[in-house]
């Protein structure tokens, strides 16, 4: 993500100094006093109307920090359904997999979107993340961590649970740094059936 970062920031930086500088070799001293020509008229240089440089940056800016948290929500969210389906493996995706996109997962993209909000421009491009869902019996989908630190800032889990009489479901949930992971965040429940499900990625 940082590369993506990277290239963004070239072309902004580019975008925004095009034309704010001037060669020495165009500087004359003598430009003040001489007058321009401008639709037919005569004008000094001194009543050119000025642009407002600086909303016209400030501007700039806004734009720039609406895409970075809009390429952020985008890019975990795509991580989030391709590693989900991931970790649910053929067996359990063709079972619930469809119930999981149209239902579970606009609640971790409503998530993710709260993070990204949370967090200024800095933080955002450091967070990452995770490549590797657990299989077996783990819980683990993936985790948003922070590159300069190490530390994670979110984790999205899926936990099997088995109801005696019911049968067996599926509870995703989450959990966030600010409370050191302690408080599970449900985002809901899926269906399996009365018999053990298999394990993850199988």
């Amino acid at each position: 993500m940082r590369l993506w970062f990277t290239k963004l920031s070239v072309v902004l930086i580019t975008f925004l100094t095009f034309g704010l500088f001037i060669p020495p070799t165009y500087l004359d001293a003598e430009a003040s006093d001489q007058e321009v020509q401008i639709n037919g008229s005569d004008k000094q240089l001194s009543e050119l109307p000025v642009s407002n440089l600086n909303e016209d940056i400030k501007s700039i800016h806004t734009e720039e920090s609406i895409n970075i948290h809009e390429q952020f929500v985008s890019y975990v969210s795509e991580q989030a359904k391709l590693q989900s389906i991931q970790k649910f493996g053929p067996k359990i995706a063709d079972a619930v997999g469809d119930e999981f996109l149209n239902v579970i997962l606009p609640k971790i993209e409503e998530v993710i979107r709260d993070l990204a909000n949370d967090a200024d421009e800095v933080e955002l491009v450091s967070f990452e993340v995770s490549e590797k869902p657990s299989n077996g019996y783990g819980e683990k989908i993936f985790h948003i961590f922070n590159q300069d630190t190490g530390k994670d800032v979110a984790r999205f889990h899926v936990r099997r649970v088995n109801h005696p009489r019911d049968g067996h479901s599926f509870n995703f949930h989450y959990h966030l740094m600010k409370d050191h992971f302690e408080q599970h965040f449900d985002l809901g429940d899926i269906y399996w059936a009365k018999d053990t499900p298999p394990k993850w990625m199988s």
